[in-house]
C-alpha cells in the first residue's frame, strides 16, 4: 500500500489537522508520502521535513497556488496519483480537504470516505452519521480510497524525524474558468478555534454582538478561543469563523464552556470530543445540560462578570 496526504497550510505554517492525517495514516500502513502545494513556502516544507514517520515530501512551488484554490490544486494531484499508483489518498477534514478532495473523489470514479473518527483496516473506517448521533462502519473496495480525517480524533505526529524532500515541476493549465478576486481573514491574538486548549462559546442567548466582549474577557484571562452557536452566527452576532459545530469547526478542547447556548444536535455533534463541558444556561431544561459535566442555571450577565472577576 502507498498513502499520500495533501497537506493544508497557509504557506507559511503547516496546520495541525495535518499532523493528525498523518497519525491516522500511519494506522493504515507506514508507506506515507506528503503533498505540499504552495508557493514560497519554505518554511512549511522545513517544518514538514521533521514530521516521523513519513518516507518522503513532495512539494510544488507554484505561484497559481498561493491561495490554495481547490481547482488549481485538482490537476497537479491527479498527475501525482496516477504516476505514483497510490492506495489512499487523504487529507484533513477542514475547509480545505472538504472543498479539494471531492473533486480528486469524482475524477478517480470513487466514493468518497468523509470525516473517518477510526481505522479499523486499511479499507475500513469509522465516521460519525445522523449529526454525530450514530457511528458508522464503513468498508471501500475502491482501488483508490479517498479519505478525509477528523483531525480532533487522532493526536498530531511527532516532529522527531528528517524526510527527504523532492521538488516537482508542473507546467499550470489554466483552462479552469477561476479567477482569485480576494482573500479576507480575521486576525487574532487568540489561538485558533480548532487548536485551542479552552474554548468559550456564546449562544443566542448573548442577545447581541456587542455582548460576546463579555466571553472575550474571559478567554484573554483563561488564554482561550472565542467560537458561537449557529443560531448567535446566523444572527449576525459574530463572522462565519467563529462558529462551532456540525456545519461550523469541530473542536476538542480540554475544556469547552458553553453559554447561552440551547445544544441543538448540530452543536453538540462538534463540541462532543471535548474532554469537559460547562454549560451555563438560565434555562433548566436546556438540552446542553445533558451532554455537560458541570452546568449552572443562572443569568449569564450576572454569572459572567462574577466569573471573570474570579479569574
Amino acid at each position: 500500500m502507498k498513502i499520500l496526504i495533501v497537506a493544508e497550510h497557509d504557506n507559511k505554517d503547516l496546520k495541525p489537522s495535518t499532523l493528525s492525517c498523518i497519525t491516522a495514516a500511519k494506522q493504515i500502513d507506514t508507506n506515507i508520502e506528503l503533498l505540499i502545494l504552495g508557493f514560497n513556502c519554505d518554511a512549511v516544507i522545513q517544518n514538514a521535513s521533521k514530521i516521523s514517520g513519513l518516507k518522503k515530501i513532495k512539494f510544488i512551488n507554484n505561484e497559481d497556488f498561493k491561495h490554495q484554490i481547490a481547482e488549481d490544486l485538482t490537476q497537479p494531484i491527479m498527475n501525482i496519483v496516477k504516476d505514483a499508483k497510490y492506495t489512499h489518498v487523504m487529507s484533513p477534514s477542514g475547509t480545505f480537504g472538504k472543498n479539494l478532495l471531492p473533486r480528486i473523489s469524482a475524477l478517480l470514479d470513487v466514493q468518497q470516505i468523509s470525516d473517518i473518527t477510526q481505522v479499523i483496516d486499511h479499507e475500513t473506517f469509522e465516521r460519525p452519521i445522523y449529526a454525530g448521533n450514530a457511528m458508522l462502519k464503513v468498508k471501500s473496495t475502491d482501488k483508490i480510497k479517498v479519505v478525509t480525517v477528523r483531525g480532533t480524533c487522532f493526536e498530531q505526529a511527532l516532529l522527531d524525524g528528517n524526510v527527504d524532500v523532492e521538488e516537482i515541476k508542473f507546467t499550470t493549465n489554466n483552462s479552469e474558468k477561476v479567477k482569485f478576486l480576494k482573500h479576507e481573514l480575521s486576525e487574532s491574538d487568540r489561538p485558533e478555534l480548532t487548536s485551542a486548549k479552552i474554548v468559550i462559546s456564546g449562544g443566542r442567548g448573548m442577545q447581541n454582538g456587542d455582548n460576546f466582549k463579555l466571553l472575550e474577557g474571559i478567554a484573554d484571562k483563561l488564554g482561550a478561543a472565542v467560537g458561537a452557536s449557529r443560531a448567535a452566527v446566523d444572527a449576525g452576532f459574530v463572522p462565519n469563523d467563529w462558529q462551532v459545530g456540525q456545519t461550523g469547526k469541530i473542536v476538542a478542547p480540554d475544556l469547552y464552556i458553553a453559554v447561552g447556548i440551547s445544544g441543538a444536535i448540530q452543536h453538540i455533534a462538534g463540541i462532543k470530543d471535548s474532554k469537559f463541558i460547562v454549560a451555563i444556561n438560565k434555562d433548566e431544561e436546556a438540552p446542553i445540560f445533558n451532554f455537560s459535566d458541570y452546568g449552572l442555571v443562572g443569568d449569564l450577565f450576572e454569572v459572567l462578570p462574577k466569573l471573570e472577576e474570579k479569574l
